[in-house]
């Protein structure tokens, strides 16, 4: 079958890449809106220069929310980088370090450590960004500001600089969080369920199957295993290609749940093969379940599926866990049952020693 792992992986860093650049919009048009405030502010203040620097900061952040909806990332980023290296300088040295415009300089350190670029061009963006920082702040020591306003409008400016750059990682924060949370469920999915049928691979279906054997020799409630394969798979993959191949399985995870209640778990085995773990359940009730299955796959509508005029059947073999049993020695009578089934003709199901049709 074909390798579904890189497609997966490459699939959710598109995704986190869409989101990515759907928080970078939007945090253009909070930057541009808080620039709108300062440009108000900054002529009630009486400094003109300061205003007017906002009114290219806020064409700035424009430019850059339409380069990033025609998807001219690297300009985008370019814009919004020059936007607070120079707003950030200009509004320190036209008001002094107090005024908290430095504060935007920090927002760039988790962006940076997030961004795909290679780990020794973060570093080196890290140093230069702590370089500049550090300089600007030495700056300072030595000069006046340009243009320096009243201490109860540098207080206000300085408070209101620090409230918004504290929001914006605040918000910048939940969203990194929910990235990794969201990563973290699909490691946890790709590490437990098969990636072409949905249905859990094979090493979390044993692990279930050794949690239900315990349950067994603990309470002695009863358990049942089916094990399903297809029957002449290898031909439908020879004459229709492994395209048909993986539609079949992708069907057949869809349609063995279906005829399954709530609390049994079904895997894919390997291959074209497949494991349903029935708890509390004897193997009368297994063996129902298993020709429900078998009818459901024989009357679907293959065509609509995979797009060819075909017929997939399955024989299924089943086993309920006995006394002494382990997984092994379960799967190994389901197992003889299966391949019993397939010498009688195929398309039944069959349990260890009997003929079940």
């Amino acid at each position: 079958m074909a390798d579904h792992s890189g497609a997966v992986t490459s699939a959710s860093r598109r995704e986190r890449g869409v989101k990515f650049w759907r928080v970078t919009r939007r945090v253009c048009q909070l930057a541009a809106t808080i620039d709108i405030s300062f440009f108000f502010l900054f002529l009630f203040l009486g400094s003109p220069i300061l205003a007017w620097i906002n009114v290219a900061s806020v064409a700035m952040y424009t430019a850059a929310y339409y380069a990033i909806n025609r998807r001219q990332n690297r300009l985008a980023i370019a814009l919004i980088w020059s936007e607070v290296i120079i707003h950030s300088a200009l509004g320190t040295l036209m008001i002094g370090w107090e005024s908290g415009f430095h504060y935007y300089l920090l927002m760039f350190i988790p962006t940076v450590c997030i961004s795909s670029v290679r780990p020794g061009t973060i570093i080196s963006l890290i140093v230069v960004l702590w370089g500049y920082y550090i300089g600007l702040d030495i700056l300072m020591w030595f000069m006046e500001p340009f243009q320096p306003i009243p201490s109860g409008a540098l207080l206000g400016v300085h408070l209101f600089n620090l409230s918004v750059v504290f929001a914006m990682f605040a918000y910048l924060s939940f969203f990194y969080m929910r990235m990794v949370v969201s990563a973290q469920r699909k490691l946890q999915r790709l590490a437990t369920v098969d990636s072409l049928t949905g249905l859990l691979n094979r090493r979390h279906g044993s692990d279930l199957a050794e949690n239900e054997i315990a349950r067994f020799r603990r309470v002695g409630h009863p358990v049942a295993f089916m094990l399903l394969d297809v029957d002449h798979f290898k031909s439908f993959n020879d004459q229709f290609g492994h395209g048909t191949g993986d539609a079949i399985l992708t069907e057949i995870g869809r349609l063995i749940p279906a005829q399954l209640r709530v609390q049994d778990i079904a895997a894919r085995w390997g291959g074209e093969e497949f494991l349903v773990i029935l708890p509390d359940t004897k193997i009368e009730s297994a063996l129902a379940s298993a020709e429900r299955i078998r009818v459901a796959l024989r009357s679907n509508d293959w065509k609509q599926a995979t797009g060819e005029s075909i017929d997939v059947t399955i024989s299924v073999g089943v086993s309920e866990v006995c006394a002494n049993d382990d997984l092994a020695s379960v799967i190994s009578r389901a197992d003889r049952a299966l391949y019993r089934g397939k010498a009688g003709g195929r398309n039944r199901v069959e349990q260890e020693g009997e003929l079940q049709r």
